[in-house]
């Protein structure tokens, strides 16, 4: 079992191809706060990122960046630019931009678990990475047969090669962090575990014993980690399945009720009730009738 991958698919991850920035000279983009998740690939040339909450980030050829949804940012030629200016030919400056969003029906949310900026430069980055970044420049500069299929697929490997990058320089923001647990040889196979088999009547003592360290070990380790125990952890965890599968699917309540871990309806409607506010039936409906309306 793969935790990142299950949380990505689960928590509905999906990424858009933006608008590629092009520019040279003196230029300089402002974008307001979006509700998406954005990323920058610089695929050619050097840049500067500025925005509240951050010093000015200076981004080279092969640097990705990942920014977190709603947050105003600017880029430009220099750190100090002002209002938008549309630069100038020859073209000195090459950023892909790529836009995620997540299901809002999970609790769980990867990216807006990050630690605000997430910034992976080009000479830190692993061989993955910097192999997605240059098969995207490619393929936007070079479109061919196939190329909507293939942009659709980078998109969402280029995220996870980032997070991949980030992670195995275990910088001290990611300590804490839904994604740095994964990094606790501890933790992370406890979460391994939790995620093969949610149904099973997991506690500290019987997943300390599965993953072969004492019950004190876990317990000290994990919270540190994640920030919650591994009985909340797996609470929330059965929710978000359960919420999945009362939107998407037509299975009773008693079915997914005993496949998320609960021996009765009862019981986890009490608990489904606690962790979003309705009933299973009442979101069931809910959710439904809000997808018709979107469609």
């Amino acid at each position: 079992m793969d935790p990142l991958a299950d949380a990505l698919t689960l928590s509905g991850v999906q990424g858009t191809l933006g608008t590629s920035i092009e520019a040279g000279g003196a230029w300089s983009l402002a974008v307001e706060g979006r509700p998406d998740t954005t990323l920058y690939a610089v695929t050619t040339g050097r840049a500067w990122l500025t925005g509240p909450g951050h010093d000015p980030v200076e981004l080279a050829t092969g640097d990705v960046v990942l920014l977190p949804a709603g947050a105003p940012h600017r880029l430009g030629d220099e750190p100090s630019g002002r209002g938008d200016r549309p630069g100038s030919l020859p073209v000195t400056t090459r950023i892909a931009t790529i836009r995620y969003r997540s299901d809002p029906v999970t609790l769980t949310q990867i990216l807006g678990a990050l630690p605000g900026l997430v910034h992976v430069r080009a000479e830190t980055g692993t061989p993955g990475l910097t192999d997605t970044v240059r098969m995207l420049a490619r393929e936007i500069a070079h479109p061919g047969i196939g190329t909507s299929a293939v942009l659709k697929s980078l998109v969402d490997i280029v995220l996870v090669e980032m997070l991949r990058a980030w992670l195995s320089e275990s910088p001290p923001e990611c300590f804490g962090t839904w994604l740095g647990a994964l990094g606790d040889p501890v933790v992370g196979r406890a979460l391994e575990y939790l995620h093969q088999d949610p149904a099973t009547p997991w506690t500290t003592s019987s997943l300390a014993e599965a993953i072969a360290v004492s019950r004190a070990t876990l317990a000290r380790r994990f919270p540190i980690a994640t920030g919650t125990t591994p009985a909340a952890y797996l609470a929330q965890w059965r929710m978000d399945l359960a919420a999945v599968r009362l939107r998407d699917t037509h299975e009773s309540l008693e079915t997914i009720a005993e496949n998320v871990g609960y021996g009765s309806v009862p019981a986890f409607t009490r608990a489904f009730t606690r962790a979003h506010g309705r009933t299973p039936g009442r979101y069931r409906s809910q959710v439904r009738t809000a997808t018709i309306d979107v469609n």
